[in-house]
């Protein structure tokens, strides 16, 4: 489904976009859709965007596990096998001398 965007441009930007769309005959829309596409299109071979996404990746993941646990522990009585245990705390004992 198509989704409406508004941007804002400076007076100068805008002009040359304008021009820019009149002289490809094509509307202002389309010069500003195609633009994105190109740029978008540029971007889906870099590394460093890549890793990023990897990154976003992993935490929708672990996220979706926390809330599946959550889910389960809320409608069941058995604690969930994904549920991360806390190590429990030891005092520290002071050194004899």
């Amino acid at each position: 489904m198509p989704k409406t965007l508004a941007i804002r441009l400076d007076d100068a930007l805008h002009a040359q976009a304008s021009l820019m769309a009149q002289l490809l005959d094509v509307s202002l829309t389309e010069l500003i859709r195609t633009a994105i596409d190109t740029y978008v299109e540029s971007k889906r071979t870099d590394p460093e965007l890549a890793a990023k996404a990897d990154g976003i990746r992993q935490q929708i993941e672990a996220d979706a596990a926390n809330r599946q646990a959550a889910i389960e522990t809320l409608f069941t009585n058995d604690e969930p096998a994904t549920a991360p245990k806390r190590p429990s705390r030891s005092r520290k004992q002071p050194d004899a001398e």
